[in-house]
């Protein structure tokens, strides 16, 4: 049988704009909060993203331009997030935290057309505009009455003012790109990723699908009222936004991340989801604000570095229902989180805990597997590990200009995350390492990750890096950087945390670390990430120097 398609058929394509179908519709005055001051609700803020679109159009932005943003986490980075992308052009996240020269790097490669740049981030631009490679306008922000300043055409709260409202997102092509954003690797030059209308949407609805399908203490749902703690510019802020706003939920966007506020707002607000990298956490929890505040309905995901056992405990001590997300940049970025359906509550109780620092189940649409050199699979139920490879609908499909990383990364047709891990008997991945960050020592691999989740439960330890230095006679031993949460924690503490797991067989004697260094600060890469490249490059060239 021929099937006939009628002539007025539409054939829906994927685009960014569909997922505002259901909020205008359902909850169309749900609040949206930025910072203390500015409340809006899903009407008004729709009408300010047709108004930024046409005043976009009306300064030459036209499909298939991009566009960057420099601001801090409010209302106008949501909507960069939708208008950008909904008129063809293409949202480029820029990295605040890079340096000036990578941030330059960035724009560049992006070949940005306009720049929405935040008063605070202009000394930034003014260093280096001289060096943008092509014509690049720059369009002002500012929450304060600031004369614009010379090198801007206009400040963003004007060109809406003068906008029309109505503006009509066309249909295009679902494979168009929406976004771009740079990876903060710890070697070279950023590397552009890049994503469609049709990877974000499928994204949204893929996560949607995973985390609010589940019956426990985790699940994100209608009745949820939703703060971002990772930053916008990376990876979507874990690509959530969209999802919040496809539920409709109340929004709370905290403009730049300093506890106090954080914590008022996550009381104020009645915050409980949000989703952050653990030396966030650290920070909120060693606050003295935090020892007030009542975070018992909050769920928190944790990503981008795995979630250490004396963290999860700390939280769960104050009531926060807190469990691990799992993704990257190159991977949209979410892809597997903790299944919590069979945990009602918080405790501190041991089998619970280490549920919730597991990698998790991969999301629906993923298809995740763990081989070994060979492509071959690695049973599953033992802890037997390989490297996590996949594929999924929203995956980057390579970096930008970037052939050859881009075929490393796709090598065998499965996306190749540099993670080491293993399935359990019930299908949850738990990551061990990263392929660079494997500790070879004296024959044995020895897990940092394993290494630092031993000492965040040993009291007295606030933040830990662990990690391989060269060794003439072993190749490498581990060494072990400490950030001490009381004075009086030694060396001989932290050994004793990890001969005790020695002795119960749990860890290799190799394992032992010689070396222990407190220190006041860890360094951390530009979205919080603890710097492991840079910690194991000085202590290497420096037996004896503290950072």
């Amino acid at each position: 049988m021929i099937e006939t398609h009628a002539s007025a058929a539409y054939n829906y394509p994927l685009l960014i704009k569909h997922l505002w179908h259901t909020p205008l519709n359902n909850n169309p005055h749900q609040e949206i909060v930025s910072g203390t001051q500015k409340r809006f609700d899903y009407l008004s803020l729709y009408s300010r993203i047709g108004k930024l679109a046409a005043g976009l159009s009306a300064i030459g932005v036209s499909h298939g331009d991009t566009v960057a943003v420099m601001d801090w986490d409010n209302h106008r980075y949501l909507e960069c997030f939708f208008a950008v992308p909904m008129m063809g052009a293409v949202l480029h996240t820029v990295n605040i935290r890079l340096s000036p020269e990578q941030i330059l790097f960035t724009i560049n490669h992006a070949e940005d057309d306009v720049i929405l740049v935040h008063a605070d981030f202009m000394p930034i631009i003014e260093q280096i505009k001289d060096r943008f490679e092509k014509p690049t306008k720059l369009v002002f922000l500012c929450d304060d009455a600031i004369d614009l300043p010379e090198a801007c055409v206009i400040e963003y709260e004007a060109m809406l003012e003068a906008a029309e409202a109505n503006f009509v997102f066309q249909d295009f092509d679902e494979n168009t790109t929406a976004t771009t954003f740079y990876t903060t690797g710890t070697t070279g030059d950023p590397k552009g990723v890049f994503y469609s209308h049709r990877q974000l949407v499928l994204h949204t609805l893929g996560v949607t699908a995973g985390i609010g399908s589940m019956a426990g203490s985790n699940r994100f749902h209608k009745g949820d009222v939703y703060m971002p703690i990772t930053p916008m510019f990376h990876v979507h802020a874990w690509g959530m936004p969209y999802i919040a706003t496809l539920m409709g939920v109340k929004q709370v966007y905290p403009g730049r991340y300093e506890p106090s506020l954080l914590l008022r707002l996550i009381e104020s607000e009645a915050v409980t989801f949000s989703h952050c990298v653990p030396t966030i956490l650290h920070m909120l929890l060693a606050a003295p604000e935090a020892e007030d505040c009542d975070l018992s309905r909050w769920k928190l995901v944790i990503g981008g570095s795995a979630l250490p056992r004396g963290l999860a405990i700390e939280a769960a001590e104050k009531g926060i229902s807190v469990f691990t997300g799992y993704g990257m940049s190159e991977t949209g970025p979410v892809v597997c989180t903790v299944d919590m359906s069979s945990i009602e509550g918080v405790s501190t109780d041991e089998s619970e805990i280490s549920l919730r620092c597991k990698t998790g189940v991969p999301l629906p649409m993923v298809d995740m597997r763990v081989v070994d050199t060979e492509m071959n699979d690695i049973p599953r139920g033992g802890e037997v590990t390989g490297e996590v490879v996949m594929r999924s609908p929203w995956l980057t499909q390579g970096y930008t200009g970037n052939p050859d990383g881009s075929e490393l990364l796709w090598q065998g047709g499965y996306l190749h995350t540099g993670d080491v891990g293993y399935f359990d008997d019930k299908g949850s991945l738990q990551i061990t390492d990263r392929l660079k960050d494997v500790i070879k020592t004296g024959g044995e691999w020895i897990s940092s990750l394993e290494l630092e989740d031993v000492i965040s439960r040993c009291a007295g330890v606030g933040e830990v890096a662990a990690f391989g230095i060269p060794d003439e006679r072993w190749g490498e031993r581990p060494m072990v950087v400490v950030v001490k949460a009381i004075e009086s924690l030694g060396a001989e503490d932290v050994q004793a945390a990890v001969r005790a797991e020695v002795e119960q067989g749990r860890l290799s004697k190799w394992a032992i670390p010689e070396r222990i260094e407190f220190v006041e600060t860890l360094p951390k890469t530009s979205v919080g990430k603890m710097d492991k490249k840079v910690m194991r490059v000085f202590y290497s060239e420096n037996s004896s120097i503290r950072i």
